[in-house]
């Protein structure tokens, strides 16, 4: 793979993977796939979901609501989640199977406690940035490839940023997995064809 492309490995967490708290359908199964596609980048970032116990998209923190339901929130709308990747928790964690040791950063989301953050680059409130955009444009990096968890929100939205921030963008779609709530994974392709994000599978790269 070229130098100025970048592999975004995105949420392999214990609480999205099977017997989590918020579990991915299958999500462990992509991990030996993308453990493969990492030795092919030489930047490679991950993300990790990074929440305060008492975080705002937690369906606990909202009397009388449940998890999926959707609520209204200063910065938008927003779905209710059971509570998942909580710092310093084991759900929280990396798999054990992730083997990158080469991954140049890890980024971080999620940790205010008032604003969600799907995104590997922009928080909810489509302002407060993560940094890791000013970080690829340090390194060179113009091209990012997205895998990981989940399909129809943290990788839609990251990849999506991505192209905000002037980055060409592909999922690998095979190296995904999505929670297709509501038809969220029609809706988040719709939305990615119309922003510029390309979808190709491991065997096209």
């Amino acid at each position: 793979m070229k130098n100025t492309a970048a592999l975004l490995v995105i949420d392999v967490q214990n609480d999205f993977c099977p017997g989590g708290a918020l579990a991915v359908e299958h999500a462990d199964a992509i991990i030996p796939l993308i453990n493969t596609l990492a030795r092919r980048f030489a930047t490679v970032v991950i993300t990790q979901d990074w929440h305060p116990a008492n975080h705002i998209s937690f369906a606990t923190q909202h009397q009388g609501k449940s998890p999926f339901e959707t609520i209204t929130l200063p910065y938008g709308e927003q779905t209710l989640w059971p509570p998942h990747c909580v710092m310093e928790t084991p759900g929280a964690a990396l798999h054990k199977d992730l083997k990158i040791p080469h991954a140049a950063a890890i980024i971080r989301k999620g940790s205010n406690p008032l604003i969600d953050s799907y995104s590997a680059f922009l928080e909810a409130d489509r302002e407060t940035k993560t940094g890791l955009s000013g970080y690829l444009t340090a390194r060179g990096i113009t091209d990012v490839f997205c895998v990981g968890l989940a399909t129809d929100y943290c990788v839609a939205w990251s990849a999506e940023d991505a192209r905000k921030f002037g980055f060409s963008a592909t999922i690998i779609e095979d190296a995904c997995r999505a929670i297709d709530l509501n038809n969220s994974l029609a809706i988040a392709w719709t939305r990615l064809a119309q922003a510029g994000v390309t979808r190709t599978a491991s065997t096209g790269l």
